[in-house]
């Protein structure tokens, strides 16, 4: 690492720490020629794979513009959706490849997503599953019912009248 100020070209390391949530190292470095300090900061970088093999680096801020528009009209605050996309950065991180398939990322945020809201996830779910009719639908919803262990109730018996003649 070369010095800022001086460009001597090496220094040494006198602290390290993590930074933003595990995802970078801050480290506090000395110069030994002019004996200056600097800090650096290596992130670790996440790089999403398209569908089109276009990649582009991970984004949390995609991930919560996606999942708002599940989200719409559904009690969903900003918080909840910031800590959604941090789990989702968390599971495809923890995968442990610099450059992930787009499809992981969906994956990894469909579990988030379910118990966040279970509106919003079978919103989201329907497009990124490619939904295609409404047994899909209800395919989903029976899942979501024996997940939580939820039966479906049998509908009412009808009232018959009965007329005396």
């Amino acid at each position: 690492m070369h010095c800022p100020f001086c460009k001597h070209p090496d220094s040494r390391v006198v602290d390290s720490r993590t930074a933003d949530d595990g995802t970078g190292v801050r480290r506090r470095r000395q110069c030994p020629e002019c004996e200056r300090r600097f800090t650096t900061v290596e992130a670790m970088t996440l790089a999403v794979v398209k569908r089109s093999g276009v990649t582009e680096p991970f984004s949390r801020a995609k991930v919560v513009a996606g999942v708002r528009k599940a989200c719409q009209g559904r009690p969903v605050d900003e918080d909840a959706l910031a800590l959604l996309a941090q789990q989702v950065e968390e599971r495809v991180r923890a995968i442990g490849t610099p450059e992930v398939p787009s499809h992981e990322v969906g994956l990894a945020l469909l579990g988030p997503l379910h118990e966040l809201d279970e509106v919003a996830y079978l919103r989201f779910a329907s497009v990124y599953q490619n939904f295609e009719s409404l047994e899909d639908f209800a395919a989903a919803i029976a899942v979501l019912r024996a997940e939580r262990g939820d039966t479906v109730p049998e509908p009412a018996p009808r009232e018959r009248s009965s007329t005396s003649g």
